[in-house]
């Protein structure tokens, strides 16, 4: 695992050996202080760690103050760009992190300014690095985005912080285009000590863009890079959170009620898929640490889930619930799913 400088975003350690963490953004307009703290609600309570806030205006600056002021600890991202002015303002109102390039806020003064009001409130920044925004003459440089022009980019935001004595700092360096966020990442990682954040952005839709970003993040953290992650999706952002939160599991990442299910075959006497989403989305109310196999063949179902906590392996109108490959009882296939949770409720 790379070794990162570790910042504090509210309650939540980034980079530095911490658990690695899921982040989701708003959609709501952030100067409706009612509809965005519910839906920060309904994030936090489906497992995000940290939330982001578009910040347009003052209004919207303001308003985020009004919304730590409901939910003091839930960590909160002000997503700024341009005005730096709504940063200071985000500061004084208590939010935890700063989203702001410093390249793009105008004049030294003003990068001193905000990298002075988050100096002193403790609040981390992160840069931002978009291959869709790249600054034109780095473009012009590179003619279209590379990941060298990404670094680049982000290595000039980076070092106007540091000119200002300013080092709490976490980066993202991100792209629509897969291998092009793979390759910046893994460069800009030999390069700089700190925490990285993980995404690829503009994704698309949910299925593609779970698939774009579970490869993406999912090859990083594989190699030992990233420290926090957001899954970009066009999509409600709690499904989101909902994929990060299987990718991290899926990698060892992090715990919980894990799933494993057979593709089906001929073999199959039921039609699994219901079954298996049904359980699939009764398992997203259980916060234990447990591995469920959920199998279409009675003959090798529990052989081929053996290492499962729990399981149950469908027959002819029947299935068969085992711990451990070991089988306890044939149930009707009806009441599978009951029995099934019925163990799940005992480990």
């Amino acid at each position: 695992m790379r070794n990162s400088k570790q910042i504090k975003v509210g309650n939540v350690l980034v980079g530095g050996g911490a658990p690695v963490s899921v982040q989701s953004m708003c959609t709501t307009d952030t100067r409706d202080v009612d509809s965005t703290a519910a839906q920060i609600k309904s994030l936090v309570s489906s497992g995000c760690d940290i939330v982001r806030l578009a910040v347009l205006d003052e209004d919207a600056a303001y308003a985020t103050g009004k919304i730590k002021n409901i939910l003091p600890d839930v960590p909160i991202v002000a997503d700024i760009h341009f005005d730096y002015r709504l940063a200071l303002i985000c500061a004084d109102c208590g939010c935890d992190k700063i989203r702001i390039n410093p390249g793009n806020i105008g004049s030294f003064e003003r990068v001193r300014a905000v990298a002075d009001k988050c100096g002193e409130k403790g609040i981390p920044i992160r840069i931002g690095v978009n291959g869709g925004s790249l600054e034109k003459e780095i473009l012009a440089k590179y003619h279209h985005p590379t990941a060298d022009a990404l670094c680049e980019s982000a290595l000039g935001h980076i070092k106007l912080l540091e000119d200002c004595g300013f080092y709490d700092i976490a980066v993202s360096i991100k792209s629509s285009d897969v291998s092009l966020t793979y390759e910046a990442y893994n460069k800009l990682a030999s390069l700089v000590p700190y925490p990285l954040h993980l995404g690829v952005t503009e994704a698309g839709t949910e299925y593609g863009g779970v698939v774009k970003n579970a490869i993406g993040i999912g090859a990083l953290l594989l190699n030992g890079i990233g420290d926090t992650i957001r899954v970009s999706l066009t999509a409600d952002p709690v499904r989101e959170v909902k994929a990060g939160i299987e990718i991290l599991k899926a990698l060892g990442l992090r715990n919980g009620a894990t799933m494993t299910s057979c593709p089906t075959c001929g073999r199959c006497k039921v039609d699994m898929i219901p079954i298996a989403n049904e359980i699939a989305s009764r398992l997203e109310k259980v916060d234990k640490d447990i591995h469920i196999a959920v199998m279409g063949c009675a003959v090798n179902g529990p052989g081929e889930a053996r290492e499962a906590d729990v399981g149950m392996a469908c027959g002819d109108n029947c299935a068969l619930i085992f711990r451990k490959g070991e089988i306890l009882r044939k149930v009707p296939i009806e009441s599978a799913a009951d029995e099934l949770f019925n163990e799940i409720d005992k480990f």
